[in-house]
């Protein structure tokens, strides 16, 4: 894996200096201060370059645990449904990504259901057909984990070299917020009642079910969960190790990530266990109504741009946390300095 760049602490500094000598008392502008010089010390320049070209992949994958246990709201045929629906552009994603002008691609990574009418473009980075339950066996089969990781971080090679300036992971798949958890307990040693949420609104009997299908998945994975590549294979998913290969190339080339809720928080942590340096590229876009990316979350030391109760997953949130991005930098490239003051 090739080196992972710094950010630009001088730039960053001078940012800081910028924003307090512009047209305004000290720290009037709150977080919006921050994320300017933060992305000036990603793009080493200041101000920071225009985020026109956002780019959203949505990873798709259906999970063995939903077909073996009630953990969700829905059947698993929905994430197949969804595939076409994110294709037809009326997603919650794809409708929100309208708004801030960004594209959104989804990708069948893990489809169980029959996808031959898509394009095959959709299919082309396809790792197998869904996954096993992960309280009676592996969820994917040796070797398919570095496959899927692999597969996220060529998607991201995809996206930078055709323009992006910010990229954002988003997720389709029933069980997924089974899946994150299971990931986030396991990585942080968390009890798993702690890191289990409702999902898709499931009830206390469904959120009873989730507990009890970790747990089992999480004694029988054992002293496996240390190794990242064999916590993916015993725990996560083909979505899972793809979205932490397109974190991780994104740190590799230098561009922003901005993640998105549970899924993307889960796959975050995992991903640092590959590439620690890789976390200083990623911004949290929103918080989830889910309790495991607020652990995910503080253990990557990040704090959420937004904060609007939402659960959707897709890359929704994050979408939303575009147009703040764009106003820190806009604060830093356009207002007036106190110097220039009459």
């Amino acid at each position: 894996m090739q080196r992972i760049p710094a950010l630009d602490e001088s730039a960053r500094q001078l940012a800081r200096e910028r924003i307090d000598g512009l047209v305004k008392p000290l720290g009037a502008l709150g977080r919006l201060e921050d994320l300017a010089a933060w992305l000036c010390a990603a793009h080493n320049t200041v101000p920071p370059r225009p985020l026109d070209d956002v780019r959203v992949v949505v990873f798709a994958g259906d999970h063995g645990v939903s077909a073996s246990a009630a953990v969700s709201a829905y059947p698993r045929e929905i994430t197949a449904a969804m595939v076409r629906v994110f294709l037809s552009g009326t997603s919650g994603v794809s409708v929100l990504a309208r708004q801030v002008g960004a594209h959104v691609r989804v990708l069948d990574i893990a489809v169980d259901g029959d996808l031959d009418d898509v394009p095959s473009e959709v299919r082309a980075f396809k790792v197998r057909r869904g996954s096993e339950p992960i309280d009676t066996t592996d969820a994917l089969a040796p070797g398919e984990a570095v496959r899927g990781f692999a597969v996220g971080r060529a998607v991201a090679d995809e996206e930078i070299d055709a323009g992006a300036d910010l990229l954002i992971p988003g997720d389709m798949g029933i069980g997924n917020t089974t899946i994150a958890s299971a990931l986030v307990a396991a990585t942080l040693g968390v009890p798993v009642p702690d890191v289990v949420g409702t999902g898709t609104g499931v009830d206390d009997d469904g959120r009873a079910r989730k507990i009890a299908v970790i747990e089992a998945a999480l004694a029988r994975a054992g002293e496996r969960v240390r190794d990242p590549f064999e916590l993916l294979t015993a725990l996560g998913s083909a979505c899972a190790a793809a979205t932490a290969g397109f974190l991780v190339q994104a740190a590799v080339r230098g561009v922003p990530v901005l993640l998105d809720g549970v899924f993307s928080g889960a796959a975050a942590l995992v991903a640092r266990e590959i590439a620690p340096e890789a976390a200083q590229w990623w911004l949290a876009g929103h918080r989830s109504t889910e309790p495991s990316q607020a652990f995910a979350l503080k253990a990557l030391g990040l704090e959420p741009i937004l904060d609007l109760g939402l659960r959707l997953g897709e890359g929704s949130g994050a979408v939303q946390a575009v147009p703040v991005l764009r106003g820190a930098r806009a604060v830093l490239a356009e207002m007036g300095r106190l110097a220039d003051l009459a």
